[in-house]
């Protein structure tokens, strides 16, 4: 990713940074009538400054954190007053407290400089309830924009998926190559690649998370809920999808280690099967849900039940997984695991398609 595609990919939260800061202040400063509310700004930025599961926990967080910090700076200098050794005092006291009732890293960070800033500039009770109204303020106003901003909540899974899919089917192809050239080379490189794919379903699952959560607190909460549904069950189809293709490719190293003969068919099968991998992520790079190849997918469930076992374990075990990986792929078109199982035949029923 390019510098200017990182800063487009965080057009929409600098934004939000720059007006939450700026609306901040002007609530702090103008209908509160606090001087130089400079942590009404800070409070908007550190909660916008993460995913949108977290903002709402992160808020609770910086209110927590900086009453901490001015309870305990004014409490210090009121009992113990100004100095060096009541500073070291009262911030090893805040960030105590701060760290006890859970409080991450940056908050009881936060919690030791509200009680050096309360400590040292403003001793009065007043000024130091005022800092903690000002991170409230900034808190909420950080929650609205959030709230009020238009985002486009399905670009990236959208992306993400459509990715994983196109590696998905070069893993399929390289399963397929490696069975037909008996090269177990090949075979441990899909493996490879699917260690890379297990950390893309874990950075999906993320995203996940945040789309769902920004659509529960987005204005038009409904529809949100709505558009989203469909690509929020997305990640656990294609978490399914990388564990069988695991276990398949596993076995396929297996059976070529042993030098143990695996039917031709097979690999017409991982071929085909990739094939319309690769359609399902050309639907979401055109922004639509991946459900058109069905139809592929349903020819190929019903030619499954054909599929010869072959004379070994592996070979047998190779055919009960690309049934399974059948399984995972008419789920990402969109259908449920009960449906997914009901349309592939039973392999006692020998069907074969018309």
């Amino acid at each position: 990713m390019t510098r200017v595609d990182r800063w487009r990919a965080r057009l929409l939260l600098l934004g939000q940074g720059g007006v939450a800061s700026g609306c901040a202040w002007w609530v702090a400063s103008g209908p509160l009538g606090h001087d130089s509310p400079f942590f009404a700004p800070v409070a908007a930025l550190l909660v916008l400054g993460i995913s949108h599961a977290q903002r709402t926990q992160r808020a609770r967080q910086v209110a927590l954190g900086v009453a901490i910090g001015v309870g305990v700076g004014d409490l210090g200098v009121h009992l113990l007053g100004s100095g060096a050794w009541q500073l070291v005092l009262i911030t090893f006291v805040s960030m105590s407290l701060a760290t006890l009732v859970n409080a991450g890293p940056t908050i009881t960070v936060q919690a030791g400089v509200q009680s050096l800033i309360v400590a040292t500039l403003s001793p009065s009770i007043s000024q130091g309830l005022d800092r903690w109204v000002d991170a409230l303020v900034g808190c909420l106003l950080a929650l609205a924009v959030a709230a009020l901003t238009p985002s486009d909540l399905l670009t990236r899974p959208r992306v993400l998926t459509a990715r994983l899919l196109d590696r998905t089917s070069l893993v399929l192809r390289e399963l397929s190559a490696a069975l037909a050239e008996a090269d177990r080379d090949r075979a441990r490189a899909a493996l490879t690649q699917l260690g890379e794919l297990d950390l893309a379903v874990q950075h999906l699952n993320e995203v996940r998370r945040e789309m769902v959560s920004a659509a529960r607190h987005s204005v038009l909460r409904r529809s949100a809920l709505v558009r989203v549904a469909p690509y929020a069950r997305l990640p656990s189809a294609v978490a399914r999808l990388v564990g069988d293709l695991g276990v398949l490719a596993r076995r396929v190293d297996i059976a070529l280690w042993r030098g143990e003969e695996v039917p031709l068919s097979c690999h017409r099968s991982l071929d085909e099967l990739a094939e319309v991998t690769e359609l399902m992520a050309g639907e979401l790079w055109n922004r639509r849900l991946p459900s058109r190849p069905r139809p592929h997918l349903l020819r190929i469930a019903r030619r499954s039940a054909d599929l010869p076992l072959g004379p070994s374990l592996s070979s047998s075990v190779i055919v009960a997984q690309i049934r399974s990986v059948l399984t995972d792929l008419l789920m990402v078109s969109g259908l449920s695991l009960d449906e997914s199982r009901e349309v592939i035949p039973d392999m006692s029923a020998r069907r074969v398609d018309p």
